[in-house]
């Protein structure tokens, strides 16, 4: 019985899926979204995240226990260098996984997996100004504003 084992093995054994993962988590970090299954997806954002949080105290055992998932010391700089101060005050779901269709070869769900804070389109945070809003009811000082002034005029 299988009971509360809630891990996706992804038909794959332990080491095959662990190199996976890390390959994966790699290819994230550098590129900061990847296309993929929905099941590896899921699996991947359960593999980065907390090496993401771990990623915010910049110290020599956070970088060495991050390494130990990773192999990878371009990514580890990369993670504790760019990512880590955009991610500084949020407070958890560093990821953001996206269905893209179905592949044709096999039908398999694919998506796209991105880290949150590096995408300018859903980002609430855009460097341009918003414009100003206007209102039909005159609001700042527009036609209501100048008939008060009218009718001091003739008074």
């Amino acid at each position: 019985m299988r009971h509360g084992k809630k891990f996706n093995h992804l038909g794959r054994k332990s080491a095959h899926r662990k190199a996976m993962l890390s390959n994966m988590a790699c290819s994230l970090i550098e590129h900061k979204r990847i296309n993929t299954t929905v099941a590896k997806a899921k699996a991947l954002r359960g593999y980065v995240e907390p090496l993401i949080t771990k990623s915010k105290t910049d110290s020599t055992h956070s970088r060495r226990v991050v390494f130990g998932y990773l192999q990878s010391k371009y990514a580890v700089s990369e993670l504790f260098r760019e990512i880590a101060p955009k991610v500084a005050d949020r407070p958890g779901g560093y990821t953001r996984i996206i269905k893209t269709g179905n592949r044709l070869g096999d039908n398999a769900e694919m998506c796209m997996i991105e880290l949150v804070d590096f995408n300018e389109i859903y980002s609430n945070k855009s460097d341009a100004k918003k414009p100003a809003r206007r209102s039909r009811r005159g609001g700042k000082g527009g036609a209501a504003k100048k008939a008060t002034e009218a009718k001091k005029e003739e008074e």
